[in-house]
């Protein structure tokens, strides 16, 4: 007679790091996440290129003659007024019509500082530059009205220039920098895909798992919560070291560049704030994605059973990529915000702009910190019920009755 067999599961923590390894392992020598984290990584290094050889340049270069030189600095201040920059050369007016004809300047300024502005340009004026070129004949014309008054241009300009309102604002405004909007824009970016990516793959290895049989030879030694857990804990860190990576030299890369000229506390703590959402956001979504997706047997039916939940992924995204680089300060996304399900998209982008009481940070880290062993007891339910019923879809109804 045979001895009876001892119990062959393995401890908690083991299951779990065994399966965690295993992901790790086939995850980080996989061609796709190499590929993907390559990819981004030169998208980024070469998106801070490419801002650094735009920034810093003249829109336009605009010729003067020694009849219109006079006109140099008003026309820059007048291109600047309407957010265009300008640089402006002093050339003869022969040699201006062939730098134009050549395109060696943009346009050339002819006549006499005191009568009408006359415009030399190849085929067309472009609509900032003509905006501009009207302010400075706008000003021109003012001067000569103010002269024939018997008044001096100079003294009125200088009154004019200096008459501005005083506003008494009632509460102090967050002074938004470009450069951290367009932080905010990149974090939220990263968050999204990362999410997306990484979410979906966990749905998709439970399924394959579940198809090929393999679940029956894993939960032989392990519970299906060990199972559950180990696959999202091993999926999480290959995605949290490819956000490392990709915040770290995208931040270096904008940096070095001299595209971003914040400090690098500021540029530091986003990366720090990417890397906290990414975790939250990643644990909440994938214990919810694993256990959904245990409810199908079809790599086809994974898209239709995790999109109720990847709607809110992609709802937060769409809000905040396209409401907060001009609004930052919008009451509707910085409620949304605070909410779990949104929070791991919008808050991060928020926090990279700046400006978010700090209350509001902390309550929505531990909303979504409190909603997540929630979540690990209902997806584990979920997926324990679920996992080994091959076939048809199981309903959801009978996944959360007790086995």
């Amino acid at each position: 007679m045979n001895a009876p067999r001892g119990d062959v599961r393995l401890g908690s923590w083991e299951a779990v790091s065994l399966v965690a390894g295993r992901e790790v392992r086939t995850k980080l020598r996989s061609k796709a996440f190499i590929v993907t984290t390559a990819a981004t990584l030169l998208l980024l290094v070469g998106f801070a290129l490419v801002m650094k050889l735009i920034s810093g340049g003249s829109d336009a270069t605009i010729g003067v003659t020694q009849q219109t030189a006079t006109l140099a600095k008003p026309l820059e201040a007048a291109a600047g007024a309407v957010g265009e920059n300008i640089d402006t050369v002093t050339v003869s007016e022969q040699d201006g019509r062939s730098q134009v004809a050549d395109e060696s300047i943009d346009a050339l300024v002819v006549g006499n500082s005191g009568g009408e502005l006359r415009v030399v340009v190849k085929k067309d004026l472009d609509d900032k530059l003509r905006n501009a070129l009207n302010v400075l004949a706008g000003q021109l014309a003012l001067n000569q009205e103010i002269v024939d008054l018997g008044g001096d241009p100079a003294q009125v300009n200088e009154a004019v220039a200096d008459a501005t309102v005083s506003v008494e604002p009632l509460e102090e405004p967050f002074p938004y920098d470009g450069q951290q909007l367009v932080l905010g824009a990149v974090a939220g970016i990263l968050i999204y895909m990362s999410l997306l990516l990484n979410g979906q793959m966990v749905a998709q290895g439970v399924v394959e798992e579940k198809s090929s049989r393999v679940v029956e030879l894993l939960l032989s030694t392990i519970r299906p919560s060990q199972l559950m857990a180990g696959k999202v804990v091993g999926i999480g860190f290959v995605g949290l070291v490819q956000m490392i990576v990709i915040g770290g030299v995208g931040v270096a890369a904008a940096i070095a560049f001299d595209v971003l000229t914040i400090s690098i506390s500021t540029a530091v703590g986003t990366v720090i704030w990417l890397i906290v959402w990414y975790i939250l956001g990643f644990l909440m979504y994938s214990l919810l994605f694993a256990g959904l997706a245990a409810l199908v047997s079809r790599q086809e039916d994974v898209g239709g059973v995790i999109s109720p939940a990847l709607m809110f992924v992609i709802v937060g995204y769409i809000l905040g990529i396209s409401v907060l680089p001009s609004d930052p300060d919008n009451a509707l996304v910085g409620a949304l915000s605070i909410i779990p399900v949104f929070a791991p998209t919008l808050m991060p982008m928020r926090l990279a702009m700046g400006g978010v009481p700090g209350w509001e940070a902390a309550l929505s880290v531990a909303l979504v910190a409190v909603l997540i062993p929630v979540l690990v007891w209902l997806a584990g339910r979920i997926y324990a019920n679920a996992v080994m019923r091959s076939g048809a879809r199981v309903r959801l109804r009978d996944a959360l009755r007790t086995a």
